[in-house]
């Protein structure tokens, strides 16, 4: 009997495995064939229509420009839809038109014009970005852009910026992004007496810019992009100044410094070029010729990137789009100038269209819209409130605002809550009368990508990125041309990240690495290397438990802690920390392992964990002595000058030794050179004593009183570390890496 069964399950597999069909498509097929290896389709889109659970799509090398929406996905895990680049092939995927047919019009500017009905019924050039949370600085902005060679130009705020000779007009980011420089002190040149040197740290307001160490003494200013300021007041130019002299450094391409009187848009006395000089630390003197001031004096320095940006302009009647851009040196019908024509390059047009595998395509040049937490959120790729898709070994970039999108539906209340806390917690009350559950929602694994170039985020999640795994990922220059704002900006912006995991990502250059807004409960944020953003980490309104280990923050600020109930154990934090309570929203927990809501509560703040981490200059964890909710403190090591908190028992803190931390981009990785601190510290006598870091020493979290587990319930143990090797289980070292040898040490971390 057991035999005919067996026979019966192996006759239904097989039949199961020859009833699956493998689709072709080759930029030299046809539509109208069969879609077999000797006779591809020409689209993905037609192999997508015809594709069922358990098929596979296999697109062969070319350029392909179209929206690819999958009708239907997979049934389960074992029988989803796959699209794959054909194994060695390029194949790429773009929102985007190719354009001729441009007319010089003045200087280095050209224009085309093209009929509406190119675009169909969507047009980039008239499609404005909004929404909750968007931030337009005064001027509109546009899906839309213009490609030359590939990398976008920048669209302007009017029409005769667009007709001056590139780099003229100013207020315009540099192309690829960038912070600009550091400055270290400026004074009064000649004519003021024995002026004395004022410490750009010195500032009375800003805005944008960080302190951090100068290794000429003291502190200076840095971290400073487009738009950042500083104001000074009381400066004395004596009898009369024609002249001020500033300390600057870069290892950028530099930016300008704009010397004005009072405030940022204040009357412009002069301007100062920094170039690179080699280094964040390699300082110089500049002497910035300026209107002649005498008298005490307010002065702001206002920041802004080297005017080389090359612009474009759009303006669209009811029969034609005309664009104007610039084209330095370049005439743009012999070159690959391209325009955005589509929404978006792969996304489903409703939801549950489920197990779908993306896998192995460069996806670029998208018109995609602003995407805020309580709207739908369409991504250059996106799952659009689905389950299982898995999205891996892709280079997606170009996206006007995300590249990734695991994100919620759409419905009549997109962009309606008026930009309040109240406003999404009835997002959240729709989402679960709309399936948002275990079962429905989420399990998307996005692995092994290469993100870039998006003006919002690289990977945005409303309440669709439960249950996922977000690991391997290359993430960068991510929201570093600042010509908008709004509260959304990141390399991985999640809201309610339940039970995910965020692991083994590099991200670099963007304005945060990753923001945890509402609802991370059962969140592992682990092995990650975040270096050179404005801030590593953002936790916003989160009660825990989420678990933070064997991170690597090098950025400039570490940790924005808004949040309660986390626990951060094994990192190398090397930038502040500043913790904060909110008490002007009340925001939601959840039953264990579950999107069901068990309370909403205001954040009180502390009800955190630190063990056994290495905090290097800066605050350390001294701001936690004003957490409200007691903290739990243990084998921590504070180096160069970084603080213990009051309550930590026998922390180990060296504060003149210096680990000379420094990151080296290689051809084969990126290497991390660091000094280790004697060892001989780490004892229980001397302090720094450790324990390995288990569910059972991280208790239970105080509002949703749940333990820090695994997501299957099953016990947590930290005994491994950044590169995955054994910990020791009496006394595991501080940091990321275990028992590493002595002295200076060169470790691959990527």
């Amino acid at each position: 009997m057991m035999g005919k069964i067996a026979s019966i399950v192996l006759v239904a597999l097989l039949a199961s495995s020859l009833s699956a069909r493998d689709y072709h498509v080759s930029v030299d097929g046809r539509d109208t064939n069969d879609g077999s290896a000797s006779k591809p389709l020409k689209t993905i889109s037609a192999a997508a229509q015809r594709a069922q659970a358990g098929d596979v799509i296999t697109v062969h090398a070319g350029t392909y420009r179209e929206r690819v929406t999958p009708p239907r996905g997979g049934e389960s895990d074992s029988k989803r839809i796959v699209y794959r680049a054909a194994k060695g092939d390029k194949v790429i995927i773009k929102g985007s038109e190719a354009v001729k047919g441009w007319q010089k019009v003045q200087n280095d500017t050209w224009k085309v014009v093209i009929p509406n009905g190119f675009f169909g019924a969507f047009n980039p050039y008239s499609d404005l970005i909004r929404g909750d949370w968007f931030s337009p600085k005064g001027r509109n902005h546009h899906t839309g852009a213009v490609y030359l060679n590939g990398h976008w130009l920048v669209e302007t705020a009017k029409l005769d910026d667009v007709l001056k000779p590139a780099g003229d007009a100013s207020g315009y980011a540099p192309g690829d992004g960038q912070y600009l420089l550091n400055v270290a002190w400026l004074r009064p040149g000649e004519g003021s007496g024995n002026a004395e040197r004022i410490p750009a740290a010195g500032f009375a307001a800003q805005q944008g810019v960080q302190k951090a160490p100068c290794s000429e003494g003291g502190e200076c200013i840095g971290w400073i992009e487009q738009g950042d300021w500083a104001r000074y007041e009381k400066i004395d130019f004596g009898q009369g100044v024609k002249q001020v002299e500033i300390r600057a450094a870069s290892e950028t391409t530099g930016g300008i410094i704009e010397i004005r009187l009072d405030t940022p848009d204040g009357e412009l006395l002069g301007t100062c070029s920094v170039p690179n000089t080699g280094g964040w630390q390699s300082w110089r003197s500049f002497v910035a010729k300026i209107k002649p001031v005498s008298g005490v004096k307010t002065l702001c320095l206002v920041f802004t990137g080297p005017s080389d940006a090359q612009l474009w302009f759009g303006q669209v009647d009811e029969t034609n789009t005309t664009i104007w851009a610039q084209f330095k040196g370049v005439n743009p019908n012999e070159a690959e100038v391209e325009i955005n024509v589509r929404r978006t390059v792969f996304y489903p047009d409703k939801p549950g269209i489920n197990f779908i595998t993306v896998r192995g395509f460069t996806m670029m040049h998208a018109a995609t819209p602003w995407a805020p937490p309580t709207a739908e959120q369409i991504g250059l790729i996106g799952t659009h409130w689905s389950k299982g898709w898995i999205i891996e070994n892709n280079e997606i970039g170009y996206s006007t605002c995300v590249g990734i999108t695991l994100g919620k539906y759409g419905d009549q209340w997109d962009n309606t809550s008026q930009n309040t806390a109240e406003g999404y917690v009835e997002t959240i009350n729709r989402a679960l009368k709309n399936g948002w559950s275990k079962e429905n929602i989420g399990h998307h694994i996005v692995r092994n990508n290469h993100i870039s170039y998006c003006e919002q985020a690289g990977v945005v999640g409303s309440m669709g990125a439960v249950f996922c795994t977000i690991t391997g990922n290359v993430i960068h220059d991510i929201h570093m041309r600042r010509l908008f704002s709004g509260a959304e900006m990141a390399g991985i912006k999640i809201h309610g990240a339940i039970d995910t995991e965020i692991s083994h990502n590099h991200i670099y250059r963007t304005c945060l690495a990753v923001w945890l807004d509402w609802m991370a409960q059962g969140t592992h944020v682990t092995r990650n290397l975040f270096h050179d953003n404005d801030t590593g980490l953002f936790v916003e309104v989160d009660h825990g438990p989420f678990l933070v280990d064997n991170n690597l923050f090098l950025s400039g600020r570490a940790l924005l802690d808004m949040s309660e109930g986390g626990a951060y154990v094994h990192n190398l934090f090397a930038g502040p920390l500043e913790p904060h309570p909110e008490l002007s929203r009340e925001t939601p927990f959840h039953k264990a392992h579950s999107t069901e809501v068990a309370g909403l509560q205001k954040i009180e703040g502390g009800d955190d964990r630190f063990f056994n981490n290495i905090f290097v200059g800066s605050n350390g964890l001294a701001p936690y002595d004003k957490a409200a909710r007691p903290m739990q403190m243990s084998g921590n090591v504070f180096l160069k000058g970084a603080k213990p908190a009051k309550s930590e028992q026998a922390p180990l803190v060296l504060p003149n030794f210096d680990p000379e931390i420094k990151l080296v981009e290689e051809k084969d990785g990126v290497y991390l050179h660091v000094a280790q601190p004697p060892s001989a510290g780490i004892t229980p006598e001397g302090g720094g004593a450790t324990r390995l870091v288990t569910t059972e020493l991280l208790g239970r979290a105080k509002v949703p009183d749940l333990p820090y587990e695994q997501p299957d319930g099953s016990p947590l143990r930290i005994d491994t570390d950044y590169l995955g090797k054994k910990r020791s289980r009496k006394n595991p070292t501080p940091g990321p890496f275990e028992d590493p040898s002595q002295g200076k040490l060169v470790l691959r971390v990527w």
